[in-house]
């Protein structure tokens, strides 16, 4: 049996995890949170890197950080997880959809510029498959509106657009620790922080509304509740955890790639439309999808490698279908490719412990269905 996912694991979570029960602290911000915040702004040359409890989270923080209010829009793309939408309009934000580009199944940056109106305040990107949105174009057009731009970069790790790191281009950044991503901490995301003006007002959101970070560092003699805010922090045993792996991004990296490479070499011989990366995007190997002909043809072979064992999964529902997506939400322009393309997109196994043989042996069931297909 080939799984669709296994999470990773790596030498040291276990190590970790008992220094933090040995060192008695396993609420957050301890040691291994910290360690985790200096790994990510290092690598990632981010200006400030806050962990949380989820990349859905993140995003929260993201809406309350550019104070969201009743009636602001946010331009983002149908085709992603609910928690896209669903952090802004928490804040009573009114959601603008945009359709994809079939090739990256990212939102078409030619088309968001129709969908700004007075009430637009936020930009949000997704990088789909952890491959990025064309941001040069999508900066220029918030600088020019005077708009803030939030990166969802929930499967965006160790991408990059440019050299520049996913999640650290936009004003804001978010990322995913799931146990789907390719490091986990089980649940878990970070929040990047790319402008100066949110680094302050962050810390307070994220400690509940009140200065403790600010107290902890000696800079006020006492703290108090000076803001709106929440319970943000991941546990250490979290922390620990995911800096394990995160101490391991350039192996597990690297591997990942390779196998998104053997797929793509192997499947390409089939004259498959296969994910794209743009030459001038590093793509960290989240997930490989192929497009079927059609929904039909897709729920065949995803049935067809089930009866040999090996479990295959479609993506995202668009969200302007969605019953609340049809409350919250209006969809700018013609929905020419979202619809249609997620209904042909299949997710083919993708994790660390995926071996080259097991990805051929899914490549070669691939090639027999074909051959009965068109025979």
């Amino acid at each position: 049996m080939i799984p669709f996912n296994i999470p990773l694991r790596v030498e040291k979570e276990i190590n970790y995890i008992q220094q933090v029960l040995n060192n008695k602290k396993i609420s957050g911000d301890g040691e291994f949170t910290k360690r985790c915040h200096e790994w990510l702004e290092r690598n990632f040359q981010a200006k400030k890197a806050l962990l949380t409890t989820s990349c859905t989270h993140a995003l929260e923080m993201a809406a309350l950080l550019l104070d969201i209010q009743e009636g602001d829009e946010v331009i983002m793309p149908s085709y992603t997880f609910v928690s896209t939408a669903n952090a802004f309009v928490l804040r009573g934000a009114k959601i603008v959809f945009v359709d994809v580009r079939p090739d990256t199944m990212n939102i078409d940056e030619t088309k968001i510029e129709a969908a700004i109106t007075e009430r637009t305040k936020v930009i949000l990107p997704v990088h789909y498959a952890g491959v990025s949105c064309e941001m040069d174009m999508i900066m220029e057009l918030a600088e020019r509106y005077n708009l803030f731009v939030v990166e969802d970069a929930a499967q965006g790790v160790m991408s990059k657009y440019k050299g520049k790191a996913l999640g650290t281009i936009g004003h804001l950044g978010a990322y995913s620790f799931h146990e789907t991503k390719n490091y986990s901490c089980g649940e878990g995301g970070a929040l990047l922080i790319n402008d100066d003006r949110f680094i302050e007002r962050s810390e307070i959101i994220r400690e509940k509304g009140t200065n403790r970070s600010r107290f902890l560092r000696g800079q006020v003699d006492k703290y108090s509740w000076v803001d709106v805010g929440s319970s943000y922090l991941p546990s250490e045993l979290n922390a620990a955890m995911l800096l394990a792996q995160l101490e391991q991004a350039e192996k597990v990296n690297e591997q990942r790639k390779l196998l998104w490479e053997t797929y793509y070499r192997l499947l390409k011989l089939l004259d498959l439309e296969l994910q794209d990366v743009p030459e001038h995007c590093e793509a960290n190997g989240h997930l490989f999808y192929m497009k079927t002909a059609d929904l039909q043809e897709r729920t065949t072979l995803i049935d067809y490698l089930s009866r040999h064992e090996v479990y295959a999964a479609f993506h995202y529902v668009p969200l302007h279908t969605s019953e609340a997506g049809k409350k919250f939400s209006v969809f700018s322009g013609e929905d020419q490719y979202t619809t249609m393309e997620s209904e042909r997109l299949l997710r083919l196994p993708m994790y660390y412990s995926l071996s080259i043989k097991e990805v051929e042996m899914i490549c070669e069931l691939i090639h027999r269905f074909y051959e009965g297909v068109r025979s």
